[in-house]
């Protein structure tokens, strides 16, 4: 299957379109068999007018779980600052199983395996993009969505086939994209990025009460 193929395909569980990536899933089956070791799906209301967008599933968490920011650190603050806004239904999120819900929101990542060392290629995130492009598709027309990181903000604006240089990365800021939809930067929420004070958990909240209020006014 070449990625042409998949432009207008739904997410695929067997995708191996990037051999390195399909590689190191294999290897991990054999370490850890106990995880999910796939293509992470996106999680959330098939209705929603706010998508996250990630960058690619944590080794021990989404790609433990089957489930983006699910089981480490780096969705402990997403979902706590989530749960604070009414936005899932839960402070914590585990497993894929412990019944925690989103509520207007989805969420999925710019990469859907787990890449080495946490590092994507750009070919990896090219190839993976028009299943972002698909999930982009299934927003509402007026929808938000929200980059968790640089990767992410390149990523949303490759699916729309815009130019980078016409779309600075800044935290907090608001994109007009091609569509109606906007656009909303945030730091990623990454253990690095809570550690050294990059993003606090009050610049997180604002950022995603930005996201929320322009999903709500676009109603």
């Amino acid at each position: 299957m070449r990625a042409v193929d998949i432009i207008n395909s739904s997410f695929k569980k067997n995708c191996t379109l990037c051999p390195r990536l399909a590689s190191h899933l294999q290897t991990q089956r054999l370490i850890y068999p106990e995880y999910f070791n796939l293509p992470v799906p996106a999680f959330g209301d098939p209705d929603a007018g706010l998508l996250i967008v990630g960058l690619a599933p944590g080794h021990h968490g989404a790609n433990a779980t089957g489930r983006p920011f699910t089981g480490d650190h780096a969705g402990i603050l997403l979902y706590k600052t989530l749960f604070e806004l009414g936005l899932c239904t839960k402070t914590e999120s585990i497993s894929a199983d412990d019944n925690l819900r989103l509520l207007g929101c989805r969420i999925t990542n710019a990469v859907k395996c787990l890449p080495p060392k946490n590092r994507p290629t750009t070919e990896e995130i090219r190839t993976c993009n028009p299943y972002l492009r698909h999930e982009i598709s299934l927003l509402r027309s007026n929808g938000v969505i929200f980059a968790l990181g640089g990767i992410a903000h390149a990523a949303v604006l490759r699916a729309y086939k815009a130019k980078l240089s016409e779309y600075k990365f800044i935290h907090g800021h608001v994109h007009s994209l091609p569509d109606s939809r906007v656009l909303v930067d945030s730091y990623h929420c990454s253990r690095y990025n809570t550690n050294t004070g990059r993003l606090t958990p009050s610049m997180l909240k604002s950022a995603l009460e930005l996201a929320q209020s322009l999903t709500t006014q676009n109603l």
